[in-house]
């Protein structure tokens, strides 16, 4: 019997390793740098105000997951599903990015006025999420034999986690676009988010065509999505803009 109880522990004790080899997979204390920021009253300076780089950290993927090519694209492999956050959170301001999906049916996104905290069984923060999906995605996930609404792959928007809305274009409690204008795999794409005081207008491809407000959350992180498929950002760009008056309940706990 005690032959049998060492053989057990022992089991266990590798049981256990397992699981915490693979929490620590996906919990590796990595940051990188990524996209710029610059504060709108900059933008009029007498003199030139050189933007600050943005720092990223690891919430729950792997250092793998993330790289940063020579020519300044941040190419993402898709796996783990996690996100990284900014470094810092932000209230108001104007988001401009590109993107490409590398992989038929690709899904990202980004988070604008995160937690960047996922509760405990799930891969995503709460927020505002900024829909990026490749346009095959509506062709390998029919429901019912019948293909999602187009308008789903092309910039939809939508709060996360608890995190309210009012959608200016309605599908459920999303808000679609009101013309269909992304590009598919392998083509870049790109997004200007202007997010004011619990209000979002995002344009694609330089036609503003979708919007939400009374947003529940209005200050947070930032965060970038790994969801199952290479994606390419570039061009990233922070334009930080007056601050709003908003109560504290409005704004995403800091994290260290």
């Amino acid at each position: 019997m005690k032959y049998i109880n060492k053989i057990g522990l022992r089991i266990a004790f590798a049981l256990a390793l397992i699981v915490v080899t693979e929490i620590n997979a996906q919990t590796d204390d990595f940051s990188f740098e990524f996209g710029s920021v610059t504060e709108m009253k900059n933008l009029y300076a007498p003199k030139s105000v050189e933007a600050e780089t943005i720092k990223w950290k690891n919430v729950n993927t792997e250092e793998k997951t993330w790289s940063v090519q020579d020519d300044g694209t941040l190419v993402c492999k898709g796996m783990p599903i996690g996100v990284v956050r900014s470094e810092k959170q932000y209230e108001n301001f104007i988001l401009h990015v590109e993107w490409r999906h590398m992989e038929a049916g690709g899904n990202s996104g980004i988070f604008a006025w995160s937690n960047a905290n996922p509760e405990e069984g799930k891969d995503l923060p709460d927020g505002l999420e900024i829909q990026m999906l490749e346009l095959d995605w509506v062709n390998l996930n029919l429901r019912d034999g019948k293909q999602p609404p187009i308008a789903y792959v092309h910039g939809e928007l939508f709060g996360v986690g608890g995190v309210t809305t009012i959608p200016d274009n309605p599908r459920g409690e999303r808000s679609k676009s009101i013309e269909n204008r992304a590009k598919g795999k392998g083509i870049w794409n790109t997004y200007d988010v202007v997010c004011v005081d619990g209000v979002v207008k995002l344009a694609v491809n330089g036609k503003f065509v979708n919007g939400l407000a009374k947003s529940s959350q209005k200050k947070g992180y930032l965060c970038l999505e790994s969801e199952g498929a290479e994606i390419h950002f570039r061009n990233l760009k922070v334009t930080e803009l007056p601050p709003s008056v908003i109560s504290m309940d409005q704004i995403a706990p800091e994290l260290k």
